[in-house]
Order: C-alpha cells, then sequence, then structure tokens
C-alpha cells in the first residue's frame, strides 16, 4: 500500500499468523522491515529462513537502501529473523527500552547468560523518540500491556502497533505474560484511538477462520473492536472481560525458544562443549 511518501509491503507468516512489513521512503527508496520472520520448527528444532528471504529478496530485486529492523517488541509466538535481515542487508536492530524488563524477567526464569540491558540491541527507544526513513520518520509510542517493551511506530499516517488491537472481529492481545497488564493495555487502546479515524494501524498477527488474514485496519474500524466495544470503554470492564478471557488460553507453541533467541535480538545461545546449540525448557513436575 502507497500513500504521497511511503509505500508499505505485507509479507504474511502462516505458521505463527504474523505479519511482517516493508517501510520503504519513495523519494530515497530507504526501507525498514518491522517483525521479520525465523522459520522454526519445533519438533525437530530446525530454523531456516525462506520466509526472512522473501523480505531480503524482495529489498534487493527493487534496489531498496536498507537502514532499519523495527521490533515491535520481543515476540513470545515466533523467533525474529533480525540477525540474518542484519547479515544480509546491513542496518540496525531497534527495540523499546522496556526491553530490558523483559530480559530481566527471563534471564531468572531461563537461568540464562544474557546481560539484561539491551546491549544486544542495536537501538533502544524511548516514547517520542524518531528514527529517520529518507524524508520522513518513525515516532515511537510506548503502547504497554500485552509486555513491558511493546512499541508502536508512527510514520506519516500509519502506526505499526504490534500485540494491541487484532483484527476487530478477534479482539486484543492477552496480558497474561510477565509484566502484561490489562489496565495498562486498555490506556494503550485509548492512546491508539485517539490518532485520526483514517489512521491506518497495522497488525502484528491475524488468526482468520472464515476469511483471508487482513493486515491492515483504521482508527475508525477498531473503535468497534469486539472486545473493546463490549466494554463500553470501561476499564474496569475492559479487564475484567480481558483477565477472563486470558484464564482460558494455552501457552503459546514457541513461548520458551522465541524468548530465549528474541531477548538475545534474535541471536542463537552460544555452542556447547559437543559443537550445538540448546534451548532450554522449564519443567514443571506435579506429584500425585
Amino acid at each position: 500500500m502507497n500513500n504521497e511518501k511511503i509505500s508499505i509491503t505485507p509479507f504474511y507468516h502462516e505458521d505463527t499468523g504474523t505479519w511482517s512489513y516493508v517501510v520503504t521512503d519513495k523519494a530515497t527508496s530507504i526501507t525498514a522491515i518491522v517483525d521479520p520472520v525465523l522459520d522454526f520448527d519445533l519438533p525437530s528444532g530446525e530454523a531456516s529462513y525462506e520466509s526472512a528471504d522473501e523480505l531480503v529478496q524482495f529489498v534487493k530485486n527493487n534496489n531498496l537502501q536498507f537502514q532499519w529492523v523495527l521490533e515491535t517488541h520481543a515476540h513470545a509466538d515466533h523467533l525474529t529473523a533480525a540477525p540474518y535481515i542484519k547479515e544480509k542487508l546491513g542496518g540496525k536492530i531497534v527495540i523499546g527500552e522496556g526491553i530490558r524488563e523483559v530480559q530481566k524477567h527471563f534471564v531468572d526464569k531461563l537461568n540464562l547468560d544474557v546481560k539484561a540491558d539491551g546491549s544486544q540491541f542495536d537501538l533502544l527507544m524511548r516514547e517520542g523518540e524518531t528514527l529517520p526513513l529518507g524524508e520522513s520518520n518513525f515516532k515511537a509510542h510506548p503502547t504497554p500491556g500485552h509486555t513491558n517493551d511493546s512499541m508502536s511506530y508512527e510514520i506519516e499516517g500509519n502506526v505499526f502497533i504490534g500485540d494491541t488491537f487484532f483484527h476487530p472481529d478477534l479482539g486484543t492481545a492477552r496480558c497474561d505474560f510477565p509484566g502484561g497488564s490489562a489496565a495498562k493495555l486498555f490506556k494503550s487502546l485509548q492512546f491508539l484511538l485517539s490518532f485520526p479515524d483514517d489512521y491506518k494501524l497495522w497488525l502484528c498477527h491475524d488468526y482468520p477462520e472464515d476469511r483471508e488474514a487482513v493486515a491492515c485496519t483504521t482508527v475508525a474500524e477498531q473503535k468497534n473492536n469486539v472486545h473493546f466495544k463490549k466494554s463500553g470503554g470501561d476499564p474496569e470492564v475492559y479487564t475484567k472481560i480481558r483477565t477472563e478471557r486470558d484464564s482460558t488460553l494455552s501457552v503459546p507453541r514457541l513461548i520458551f525458544p522465541s524468548l530465549q533467541v528474541n531477548i538475545r535480538a534474535g541471536q542463537f545461545p552460544d555452542d556447547e562443549s559437543n559443537g550445538r546449540k540448546y534451548l532450554k525448557m522449564p519443567l514443571s513436575i506435579k506429584k500425585s
């Protein structure tokens, strides 16, 4: 999709229901990628790069000048391909400064040898900071609730909103991860709805059952979001709806491999003594 200054090309990763985006300043061909996905097969532990290569080839085939990988947060449902994109195209990996809090929790929970200071990323964004994209700029807006590090990026009437709103018929993001808060997410949703009605809100996920996957909604459309509308705009009602819904959800299939990799800016753990890499799975043993 295009406007006068930028073009946005969505890519859908069906296995995880994730949208990635190539965002280009048309005057200069300077480009960013939002939320690239690594292909990962959990039973075999095999990682591959077919989906990331689609993004890389799009950039190369269109002679674009690559500058940024933007992460909306440390995802718990897919592994990021950010370092692969950086290896192939250059550029810098960007995330919100709240990543430090996410790192602290999972370094402790999974007993990881990882610095919880955000240093694995090239740039940590704070509220209101901007990133240049040719003749345009991304503006960073913290939108916590799903996670502490959740960040939305605004550019030329478009906002990449991560896990906040889903498609209006699906509702909103879960808030039962460490650091999550339905009350905080409600405030973030209200903030996103404060943009003009015609602003485009680009989703991180869509999970359609009887329709095609949709990448983009508008502020006006999200005012009819099923969870937000059911709450009647009351934060306490919304928190109750969201909390009850979260209590029925299963743990994401890829949560432990995803978080171990994503809090490292997409890097895998070092090789162990046998020359292989391993990811951890915490055990919870229930005795009869």
